[in-house]
């Protein structure tokens, strides 16, 4: 960098309190600025993340990762939104880390930038998808059934039964990791259900 120095973590301005409840407004002003500046990685981070799918078959007849490009494929050739084709490509992100959860995983991390149905959709999907296969595994295949009064059971049991139980094909022409990065950084450059979408509003 020449004569000038890069600046490293421990140089940057930071808060001075100890307790929040001593934070000014000038403590804030600085965190603020650090948390756009985090904020604006995100889709860096979760495409990241997803690339973790990569070569992980779980004994499944494709990688997570082709299945979650196949699902999201699908979606996107069959008209889909742009939400709800990000869903569908995230939809199982979770993987890595929610052993036993992970469709809430994804959900939580998608809840800030998609609709109520498309959340709920993510949310649920591990239940649903269950319909397929759990007589094989000594569930019950009908726990969906739980969810029947949901105004979203029918979309989900829809997204299952047309994107995701169907994308394992090891033959099927899915789309690019980078195909579909545009439209995750459109997603998630605004969130629009979050309370901290006022503070994004504001630094725009």
């Amino acid at each position: 960098m020449g004569a000038e120095e890069k600046i490293t973590s421990t140089q940057m301005e930071r808060a001075k309190f100890r307790e929040m409840k001593e934070g000014t407004q000038e403590d804030w002003a600085i965190i603020s600025s650090e948390y756009m500046a985090h904020a604006k990685g995100l889709p860096d981070r979760v495409l990241d993340h997803l690339k973790l799918l990569d070569g992980d078959f779980g004994g499944f007849p494709v990688d997570r990762l082709e299945h979650s490009l196949q699902t999201a494929t699908r979606a996107h050739r069959d008209g889909r939104p742009e939400t709800y084709v990000v869903m569908a490509l995230l939809h199982d992100i979770g993987d890595t880390l929610g052993t036993y959860n992970h469709p809430d995983v994804a959900a939580a991390l998608l809840k800030p930038f998609i609709s109520e149905e498309e959340h709920w959709i993510c949310q649920h999907h591990g239940a649903f998808q269950g319909y397929f296969y759990f007589h094989h595994v000594g569930m019950d295949p009908d726990i969906r059934e739980n969810y029947r009064d949901s105004p979203y059971f029918d979309a989900c049991a829809e997204f299952c039964e047309k994107y995701d139980q169907s994308a394992f094909d090891p033959d099927y022409e899915s789309e690019s990791l980078e195909f579909f990065e545009p439209m995750v950084r459109r997603v998630m450059a605004r969130p629009v259900n979050s309370m901290y979408a006022k503070v994004v509003e504001n630094e725009s």
